[in-house]
């Protein structure tokens, strides 16, 4: 069975850090992309990041670039979300998504960041 887990988000103090990792089982990394979305209640889901097949591709949304840094451990088989210099407006609830928009898409359950001032 394809899942995909991510780790409990928390909170931080606006300027800080969090690290997000998802640990996906029950398929090949290599052969999927991963990506990091975000929600905030009443709006739409907005796009964080990408991680292509095998790593080999990364793509930031300008409003996290230079902050956040998506990662893949293969032995692990998990991609992890370092999340620096936090904002208020970071605050969502953040999944992993596989294969993002294709017919095998495949979402986790998300996790919930809190930035506070």
């Amino acid at each position: 069975e394809v899942q995909l887990v991510e780790s409990p988000g928390g909170l931080a103090q606006v300027g800080g850090s969090l690290t997000l990792s998802c640990t996906y089982v029950g398929f090949d990394f290599e052969s999927h992309g991963i990506s990091w979305e975000r929600q905030v209640p009443g709006k739409g889901l907005e796009w964080v990041a990408d991680i292509g097949p095998g790593g080999r591709k990364i793509v930031y949304a300008d409003s996290v670039k230079g902050r956040f840094a998506i990662s893949r451990d293969t032995a692990k088989q998990t991609v992890y979300l370092q999340m620096n210099n936090l904002r208020i407006e970071d605050t969502a609830m953040y999944y992993c998504v596989r294969d993002r928009f294709m017919s095998t898409e495949k979402r986790g359950q998300g996790t919930q960041v809190t930035v506070s001032s």
